[in-house]
């Protein structure tokens, strides 16, 4: 089913023994467009450090309630690699964070997710044993210049080969294969503003020193799409 994350901020994260905290953001792999890590606030639980949870954390995400139910414990969620409050992912990082877990990362090609549609269900939860990154193994360093944050990109300028259209308000995203399918984007003044949607797949490029998403379809093929309405993706 598709979803947009703005419907998601906010959303309580209900592990196995107790909440969380909420939904505060997602990272992206802005070439797969493929969510990566829901950024959870925990309030005072937790503070001064960026609890990450990956998908495979999530036994079903297509769920109305206002609850997101976790497969972890608090314990185990507490326990996990700490990475600091706004500071970058590292590979370095996120390699101590999938050992910990012990889930497959998404960058072998076994966990991946958001290209080929999976995972269409979760992964299995791995024992130590069955970790695919032996403990000991050496650790890559640098940040990955493809995660990128939903809600940094909101108001992202839109620009076309004739010129700026619009801006960037919201994702629409697959809740089976965590893929970013489309972009929501308004459209004219505020008295004429609409919103419309842009498959990701006309996305040429992003400048995040210019706060530009650079598109391939023209003015006027954007400005001709239908209205979109958030109720659309609602399943009622």
């Amino acid at each position: 089913m598709m979803r947009t994350i703005r419907q998601l901020y906010g959303k309580t994260l209900a592990a196995s023994d107790g909440d969380v905290g909420h939904i505060k953001d997602f990272y992206f792999n802005d070439q797969q467009w493929a969510v990566r890590y829901v950024i959870v606030d925990t309030g005072s639980w937790l503070p001064e450090r960026q609890v990450l949870l990956s998908p495979h954390a999530f036994r079903s995400f297509h769920q109305k309630e206002d609850s997101l139910p976790v497969i972890l414990t608090r314990q185990q969620i507490e326990n996990s690699p700490s990475n600091a409050a706004h500071k970058p992912v590292s590979r370095q990082y996120e390699e101590e964070y999938y050992r910990y877990y012990g889930w497959p990362s998404y960058w072998d090609g076994g966990g991946m997710w958001g290209v080929s549609g999976l995972p269409v269900t979760p992964w299995p939860y791995l024992m130590p044993d069955q970790q695919t990154t032996a403990p000991g193994a050496p650790l890559s360093n640098g940040d990955d210049p493809h995660l990128q944050s939903t809600k940094a990109m909101n108001g992202y300028h839109i620009q076309t080969g004739e010129g700026p259209i619009g801006h960037l308000t919201d994702f629409v995203i697959d809740d089976e294969s965590w893929a970013i399918r489309q972009l929501v984007i308004q459209t004219g003044h505020w008295l004429s503003a609409k919103e419309i949607v842009l498959s990701t797949e006309d996305v040429d490029r992003i400048s995040y020193e210019q706060s530009t998403v650079y598109v391939s379809k023209t003015k006027e093929t954007i400005l001709a799409a239908p209205e979109y309405h958030l109720s659309a993706l609602d399943p009622g």
